[in-house]
């Protein structure tokens, strides 16, 4: 598997297999690269339908001439516990951030949800600025947006907020997408009253409500089914009563 930066022809070929509809999987096999890079090529670069081929390749080049200036003030290196490899730990964390990126996030609140999932305590604001190398101003951004989507948890220590992620994190956001549903149905049923059931209109907003309730209904009922089975621990079982010596 070659290693390095992406060639100009690599771009181009990227450019072709969007352009062709073909997945990410797809076109990195063809390329012979992680699946991870060509994600993250064209995430940086405009996105699926903004991706250019030179565009890209000169971007690439203008961060690269600028990256030994930012080096000069250094990157902190976090310990890592638990006998974990520093160099193994941020390349997972690079390639979550790459996976997030594709549910459409920003960039930095992307990354601000990265390095949160790969720490095991939770971090202020300071700390994630100083862990990522940007400014504090971007880390309240994409703070931000991560708590106003349920995604991110702040809690209260004196002054300071610490912000984490943890095993509720997924229902709390699915449960705000169930209530987006709801809200959706609730107001698509109103449209089917004024444009008319018997309407194309109407006829559209009225199946995209029951479909909505449908979805809705069911995956409130598995979330609640797969908390309680997940995240309840098992009870400790009644230690082990020894036999008397004379019990036969």
């Amino acid at each position: 598997m070659p290693g390095g930066r992406l060639t100009q022809q690599e771009r181009q070929q990227i450019a072709a297999g969007l352009a062709d509809g073909l997945a990410y999987a797809e076109i990195a096999r063809r390329l012979d690269r992680p699946t991870s890079t060509v994600t993250r090529e064209v995430m940086r670069n405009g996105g699926p339908a903004g991706y250019r081929a030179d565009l890209a390749h000169h971007a690439t080049q203008r961060r690269t001439r600028r990256r030994p200036q930012a080096s000069s003030r250094g990157t902190r290196a976090v310990p890592q516990p638990y006998g974990r490899d520093n160099a193994a730990v941020q390349e997972f964390q690079e390639a979550l951030t790459t996976v997030i990126l594709t549910s459409g996030l920003p960039s930095m609140a992307a990354r601000v949800l990265g390095c949160l999932y790969t720490a095991d305590d939770s971090l202020t604001a300071s700390e994630l600025a100083e862990r990522l190398q940007v400014s504090p101003a971007s880390i309240s951004k994409a703070v931000t947006l991560l708590t106003g989507l349920d995604l991110v948890r702040r809690e209260s220590e004196g002054r300071r907020e610490r912000y984490v992620v943890d095993n509720d994190l997924w229902y709390q956001s699915m449960i705000r997408s169930v209530r987006d549903n709801d809200r959706f149905s609730e107001t698509a049923r109103q449209g089917v009253a004024v444009l008319g059931r018997d309407t194309p209109a109407g006829n559209r907003l009225e199946n995209a409500a029951r479909f909505l309730d449908f979805v809705s209904e069911s995956l409130t009922r598995a979330m609640e089914q797969a908390r309680d089975v997940l995240y309840t621990k098992p009870e400790t079982p009644p230690a082990a009563t020894a036999p008397s010596p004379d019990h036969e």
